[in-house]
């Protein structure tokens, strides 16, 4: 992906065509995800569409899980043919992302037993969610797939 052809924006103007902002775009020529075209003595530097489509490009990356060094991985990838590499990254992610999904549906049937819990306490006791939370209890995986707030004692 060349960067510099129909050069002519400013990197103010190359941030709002991508929607960064220019402190983003300084960051990733510092990474090193964009290059920094010369400066002509006497002017400023100037970006060509080429480095809008590339900043898209590594923010789309990013709204898909991709971090910033996977992001470098894929443009380098970009140039000739490497969509097993690719693909292999892809699914790498799509992976990840699965296991997120688990785990936070665990978290999420464990706030949900929480906050049915505070609908079972006394009156004059305090507050179920702060005492369950209060008992060092941990998120476990139970038979049935759903996560189970346990003591360490019940384990």
């Amino acid at each position: 992906m060349p960067e510099n052809s129909n050069a002519g924006m400013t990197i103010g103007r190359l941030a709002e065509q991508a929607g960064v902002h220019i402190e983003t775009v300084r960051y990733y020529q510092h990474v090193g995800l964009m290059s920094m075209p010369a400066r002509p003595a006497g002017s400023i530097r100037r970006y060509g569409l080429d480095a809008v489509h590339r900043l898209r490009f590594i923010k789309r990356a990013q709204e898909l899980g991709f971090s910033l060094d996977e992001v470098k991985l894929l443009l380098k990838l970009s140039v000739g043919e490497h969509c097993a590499e690719t693909r292999t990254l892809a699914e790498q992610k799509r992976r990840l992302v699965e296991k997120k999904i688990a785990d936070m549906r665990s978290i999420q049937s464990a706030l949900n037993k929480l906050v049915r819990a505070c609908g079972t306490g006394e009156k004059g006791r305090g507050c179920p969610i702060i005492e369950n939370l209060s008992r060092e209890m941990q998120l476990e995986p139970d038979m049935g797939g759903e996560a189970a707030l346990r003591s360490p004692k019940s384990r």
